[in-house]
């Protein structure tokens, strides 16, 4: 059985998926630069319950500076799930993190794949946010992607990346675009962790524009779940695949079912609309259920709870 790779070990989705391979029994190298993007703390948090796994070893690095041929040996699968997150801080001077970790990273990882031997599968987490302002919903692989952020350029542009190594190296690589992502340890940036955090310490809840945004929201679990699928399915090599939740709501929606779970009226604060925000995003996942098998098992509902309980646990 060879080795499992996860960049981005110590984040939201790195954390999750490493703790469900772990619980495979496989044996994982986790590897994570706990930059400041948000509190280091909060990811050293992520991860503490699996520094105990005999199966778990943690890098701490720039991806850009490891020694990659020697970390590739014996390795069966590559799960990349490092970037710099988020599209409203991908304008102006932040600019350059996003691509020297979202493009220098990944061209210097595929670039060391070509040459790994063992290497079976490198899947990519790609992101919605390369379709933009799509003009078919809901979305297929097939439509022409044109990012209205910075942030999706460079998703973009490491997914293309993706598929220069497969097609002239043979590199074993899968896109995965994400839909809107949840659950527990959701980045705080992130809106579903900022409503209840404000709702926790009773205040109002800060909304871009109107309210009526459309967003495919995609449980943890079924992310986790798409991984893995996308690390074994045969079919599945140089391909891309939409991997969403079967939920798409309207925002102003999602808060009333908020309302429900917390059980107390929110107060909401409406803010400008946001440069690089994507009007409406849906999700065909028919490709992904052919090919990988994949079907969304968790409802909003139900994610919303589990990520509600999460959150008063960790503010209390």
């Amino acid at each position: 059985m060879g080795k499992i790779i996860v960049t981005g070990v110590a984040g939201f989705i790195g954390s999750h998926l490493t703790e469900t391979l772990l619980q495979q029994g496989e044996e994982v190298i986790g590897i994570d630069e706990f930059n400041d993007y948000y509190e280091p703390m909060l990811k050293y948090k992520n991860i503490a319950h699996l520094n105990d796994s005999p199966g778990f070893t943690l890098i701490e690095g720039d991806m850009q500076f490891l020694d990659w041929h020697q970390l590739l040996k014996d390795v069966d699968v590559v799960y990349h799930q490092a970037a710099q997150a988020g599209v409203r801080a991908s304008w102006g001077k932040g600019f350059g993190a996003y691509t020297e970790r979202n493009i220098n990273a990944t061209q210097i990882l595929l670039e060391a794949a070509k040459d790994a031997k063992s290497l079976k599968r490198l899947v990519f987490a790609s992101s919605s946010s390369v379709y933009g302002d799509a003009e078919t919903l809901p979305t297929h692989e097939g439509i022409c992607p044109q990012p209205v952020s910075p942030y999706g350029i460079t998703k973009l542009a490491a997914e293309f990346l993706c598929g220069l190594y497969h097609k002239n190296f043979g590199v074993p690589s899968v896109s995965l675009r994400y839909f809107t992502v949840y659950g527990p340890r959701q980045r705080p940036d992130m809106a579903f962790h900022k409503f209840f955090k404000s709702i926790l310490q009773d205040q109002a809840i800060p909304i871009y524009g109107d309210g009526q945004q459309t967003r495919e929201f995609t449980f943890i679990s079924d992310i986790i779940a798409a991984n893995l699928a996308a690390a074994i399915a045969p079919q599945a090599v140089g391909e891309i695949f939409n991997i969403g939740g079967g939920s798409r709501v309207v925002l102003a929606e999602v808060l009333n079912q908020i309302e429900e779970i917390v059980g107390k009226p929110i107060k909401r604060n409406y803010i400008e609309q946001a440069m690089g925000d994507a009007r409406h995003t849906a999700a065909d996942i028919s490709k992904a259920e052919k090919i990988l098998e994949y079907q969304p098992q968790v409802s909003l509902i139900e994610g919303l709870t589990k990520e509600w309980h999460w959150i008063k646990s960790l503010y209390s």
